[in-house]
């Protein structure tokens, strides 16, 4: 069975690439940022009380993912969260190679724009290495997971890895993938 090139990381090698090292002038096409990993990741606090949350989260990251997380537990205690160390709070998975640019496929082309006043993303959340951190309220937009089937509404973290030096960098890489960022950020009020 021969395997089908991912839309993506053709898109990268043939478009991208060239792209890129036009723009900043690299010598070498190491010098070009590239993806790495991308971790996704799903805190569950109602697992304390219930464990059962956190095994319907395990599963919808499972199907949003196409790999098993793994159980994240709490690193120290907290009395006032009632949280003990070593408790399990959460699940994460950390894709790489053609699951990540199958992910990634799926989040750009299906997943955001099924959100709901979808304005853009930020262009805030870079963290100053060149990785770039979406935070997902309900884990709905993605068509695998089904409505009928959960038993809470969960939220997300997506964090995008790149080689990229800067974050300017790592925006001009995002946004070539398809990223849709807001145009202008806005002062705020």
């Amino acid at each position: 069975m021969k395997q089908t090139k991912l839309r993506l990381k053709e898109q990268y090698e043939k478009e991208i690439i060239p792209q890129i090292m036009k723009e900043s002038n690299y010598g070498n096409i190491m010098k070009v940022p590239k993806l790495t990993k991308i971790t996704v990741n799903m805190g569950v606090g109602s697992a304390l009380q219930n464990i059962k949350e956190l095994e319907s989260a395990a599963d919808d990251l499972a199907k949003i993912t196409g790999q098993k997380p793994i159980i994240t537990k709490a690193k120290k205690s907290i009395a006032s969260f009632k949280l003990r160390e070593g408790s399990p709070i959460g699940c994460m998975v950390t894709l790489r190679g053609s699951r990540m640019y199958e992910f990634l496929d799926r989040l750009l082309s299906i997943a955001i724009p099924r959100v709901r006043d979808f304005r853009g993303l930020s262009k805030k959340s870079f963290d100053g290495c060149g990785n770039y951190t979406i935070g997902i309220k309900e884990q709905l937009i993605f068509p695998e997971v089904s409505y009928d089937n959960i038993l809470s509404v969960k939220g997300m973290n997506i964090t995008i890895n790149t080689t990229a030096k800067s974050d300017k960098e790592a925006l001009s890489l995002l946004e070539k993938f398809g990223f849709p960022f807001k145009r202008q950020e806005s002062s705020g009020k």
